[in-house]
């Protein structure tokens, strides 16, 4: 059973251990996942009435939950998607607080409410992700009865949701500048066996630089990924006369 700490705290007290987890995420190897499951995680904690929380992410790659408390948030969530209609949906699109007192008695999502309330899900709440003119998503929880969230409980949602937008903007971008520099070290360390295959070749067969690349043209098929191989080739040969 949860404790339930979060009720004696003051709000800024509530945030300020939420804080402080983030600032040691954003320095960390944390995966955007990871992250968002811990967010999730205090969430829960956070808002008593909660029964599970996650977070919907709505990009160019499709919609997905990261950092789900369980397989139900999950499941909810995948209604969602697959019927195209939902709070999380309706929170990322309008990029604004959406909530759910009785989703047995709830017009908006009738046929994700259904399946919703078929789950023991009966009240729900969505804040929006959101980065300048961005929406990346939004964040969530369900209640397990209708009417159990309170304005206090909308504050805390609404506030984690952008501690959550401020996660995946900064790991996202840390992840993407990782890749980039993977890219560059793999492009230079392409550079500099091709460049020392001609070198190779230039010695070997006495002749210029533009006949060497030729030669390691014809042996690569004009293939990117084959003219490295070919090049590798060279220099791996080279190696082996030498020893």
């Amino acid at each position: 059973m949860r404790q339930d700490l979060t009720r004696s705290l003051p709000l800024a007290d509530e945030l300020s251990v939420v804080s402080a987890r983030v600032s040691g995420l954003l320095l960390s190897e944390e995966t955007v996942a990871t992250a968002l499951g811990l967010v999730s995680s205090l969430l829960l904690e956070t808002v008593p009435a909660a029964v599970g929380a996650g977070v919907s992410i709505v990009d160019p790659a499709g919609r997905r939950t990261a950092g789900a408390t369980d397989p139900l948030v999950e499941r909810a969530d995948a209604l969602q998607y697959e019927l195209d209609e939902g709070p999380c949906l309706a929170a990322a699109a309008g990029r604004a607080l959406v909530r759910a007192d009785d989703l047995r008695a709830d017009p908006r999502w009738q046929r994700w409410a259904a399946e919703a309330v078929d789950l023991g899900l009966l009240s729900t709440m969505s804040a929006p992700l959101l980065a300048g003119d961005r929406t990346l998503g939004a964040l969530k929880v369900y209640g397990g009865a209708p009417g159990v969230f309170t304005p206090h409980d909308a504050h805390v949602l609404t506030l984690s949701a952008a501690q959550a937008a401020l996660l995946v903007t900064h790991v996202t971008a840390r992840e993407r500048a990782r890749r980039a520099s993977d890219d560059l070290r793999q492009a230079v360390a392409a550079r500099d066996v091709v460049s020392t295959a001609k070198g190779v070749l230039m010695a070997r067969h006495g002749v210029g630089e533009e006949t060497a690349l030729a030669m390691l043209l014809s042996r690569s098929g004009g293939d990117a990924g084959t003219l490295r191989q070919a090049a590798r080739a060279v220099v791996d040969s080279a190696v082996r006369r030498l020893r």
